[in-house]
């Protein structure tokens, strides 16, 4: 019998059999041998037996599969001989054909009393079936302890449980607990597998025990009989099954010697099946009976409620991690921005800014320059969340310098331009730059891709000086030459500068919000940049009322004072 054994990597020392047929390997739930690992193919390699020879083929997998260290891609089936090492992704296994890996290549392996692995068979329905000899229904027994056998084993279990289980949050106490339970509980098992869903849904095994170091080292566990124990919900038992003529070809029965085994679902608080535990003995003199399928029943309704709590326990500390992640992200993000508009003679200032998750990817800052000058910026990294944040953090530093060396803004913006670029990532950027003089009341623009500002006239029209001129986000490519524009500020004027999350703002019915309705509160407020500013977000957080926040906000707003002090 061929065996592969891994020796480095996931599951160190997990062994895997090798018929003399067909064996594929791959992440797919119906290989042969199933690699739980994110870069491993669908359907990665394949071993194969012809005449005398076992044979390693790769399946065009997308990162190839190795042989001793050479890529075997595209070059067909190859031999595979004793010893050889087979390399898919970061798993590595060896080959024998005995069995046997040398106690040196493999680290310790062992998960609980004894080194012992677990190995998913096909057997056929008819002869996996044939040897349940008795089944319990598990929601009977959800909820409470219900027991056919004799009290002093209905004391034991719940003894058992209750101590072992109660108090243990993390899934890896409560597995090896509930197994060492079960060996208290039943003193003829020999191995005990527990096996539970992963996020895909698909079986994997996650505990195994051996009351004895010379136990068989692989448990056989029938892919047919955990298929139907979790789509039934029922517990069951087989019994003497290696002396029935009706399975003699059931090979995970046969091969190893089991005399009996008992199966049961682990169901959680939703009630669906997420897992198996399996039991059984070798010794025929004290195989197991009804009594004992009924305390498995109540152990195995009690360990799903453990194990369920401890799940969700994890998945809430892991949430709680990724808070205060994001909170620190958030943190760190808030401190690129500016806390306080500037102080400009003559000029007032308002800006608000809300991410749609705990970081964002929109921007905005006030650059001082010399001569009293002061940039605004608006930006907005496609897409929100941490990556966005990420490239904003990079943005920021990126537009501080190109301005200080720079010296017109356009020119400012052409180095921003080839700096985001350089990066090679899939993300770019629209931006809105505007220079504020003081000195000549005037405002230079450029416009990389962005919504153009809002500029109102003390007289109450509207217009958006540099929509004609918009050229390329930022990032796209490198070499591009940005166009700058220049308008006069007069007593009493404003320029609006916003991002996509506000005009693209949905309200239940998934209506946007619209640039028509900014354009209607910049026309008709005359005040100062702050009431606008404010008025503006008012209106578009009633406007998306009980609806979600999509993408991140940003506006700000500028004002020449109508009297100056």
């Amino acid at each position: 019998m061929a065996f592969l054994q891994v020796i480095d990597g996931p599951h160190i020392g997990a062994k895997y059999e090798v018929a003399q047929s067909t064996n594929v390997i791959g992440r797919h739930p119906d290989c042969q041998i199933v690699l739980e690992v994110g870069a491993v193919s669908r359907k990665h390699a394949q071993i194969l037996y012809e005449g005398d020879q076992f044979l390693l083929e790769d399946l065009l997998s997308r990162n190839h599969t190795f042989l001793n260290d050479n890529d075997i891609f595209e070059k067909g089936p190859v031999d595979l001989n004793e010893g050889d090492s087979v390399r898919i992704c970061d798993v590595t296994f060896r080959f024998s054909v005995s069995g046997e890996t040398p106690a040196e290549e493999v680290e310790d392996a062992t998960i609980d009393a004894a080194q012992v692995s677990a190995l998913f068979v096909d057997d056929e329905g008819s002869e996996a079936t044939a040897t349940i000899m008795s089944k319990v229904d598990i929601a009977s027994f959800r909820g409470r302890a219900q027991f056919v056998s004799s009290p002093e084993a209905k004391l034991k279990a719940l003894l058992e449980i209750t101590s072992s289980l109660g108090k243990a949050l993390s899934l890896e106490e409560v597995l090896p607990n509930v197994l060492t339970s079960l060996f208290t509980i039943f003193m003829q098992a020999d191995r005990g597998f527990l096996g539970l869903k992963n996020d895909q849904g698909v079986l994997v095994p996650r505990w195994t025990k051996a009351r004895r170091g010379d136990a068989e080292d692989t448990i056989r566990v029938s892919r047919t009989i955990v298929n139907q124990v979790m789509d039934s919900q029922e517990a069951i038992l087989s019994a003497d099954a290696a002396t029935d003529e009706r399975f003699n070809m059931s090979q995970s029965i046969a091969d190893f010697r089991i005399r009996s085994m008992m199966c049961a679902p682990l169901i959680n608080s939703d009630g669906k099946s997420m897992g198996v535990i399996q039991v059984d003995t070798l010794d025929q003199s004290k195989r197991f009976q009804q009594e004992d399928l009924d305390v498995l029943a109540s152990v195995a309704a009690q360990a799903g409620i453990a194990i369920d709590n401890a799940q969700m326990h994890e998945k809430a500390l892991l949430q709680q991690a990724l808070e205060r992640d994001l909170q620190l992200a958030n943190d760190v993000q808030t401190g690129f921005l500016p806390s306080n508009p500037p102080e400009l003679e003559d000029y007032e200032f308002y800006q608000y800014y809300h991410p749609a998750n705990h970081v964002g990817g929109d921007y905005y800052d006030y650059i001082q320059l010399a001569d009293e000058r002061i940039a605004v910026i608006v930006a907005d990294v496609v897409g929100h969340g941490v990556a966005a944040a990420l490239m904003m953090a990079k943005l920021s530093a990126e537009t501080r310098f190109a301005l200080a060396s720079q010296p017109n803004l356009a020119a400012a913006i052409n180095q921003l331009n080839d700096s985001l670029s350089a990066i090679a990532t899939d993300r770019f950027v629209t931006l809105i730059a505007v220079l504020v003089d003081p000195n000549s009341h005037t405002a230079t623009m450029v416009n990389a891709g962005h919504m153009s500002p809002m500029h109102r006239h003390a007289d109450g029209s509207v217009d958006e000086p540099i929509e004609e001129e918009a050229d390329l986000p930022l990032g796209v490519m490198e070499g591009v030459e940005y166009e700058q524009c220049e308008v006069t500020l007069q007593p009493g004027d404003s320029l609006t500068m916003y991002t996509d999350g506000i005009n693209e703002a949905m309200n239940p019915s998934d209506d946007e919000y619209g640039i028509k309705a900014i354009r209607k509160h910049v026309q008709e407020i005359d005040s100062s940049a702050q009431e606008l500013g404010e008025a503006i977000i008012a209106d578009v957080r009633q406007f998306i009322g009980k609806g979600t926040q999509f993408d991140d906000m940003c506006l700000v707003s500028l004002r020449r004072k109508a009297n100056p002090a």
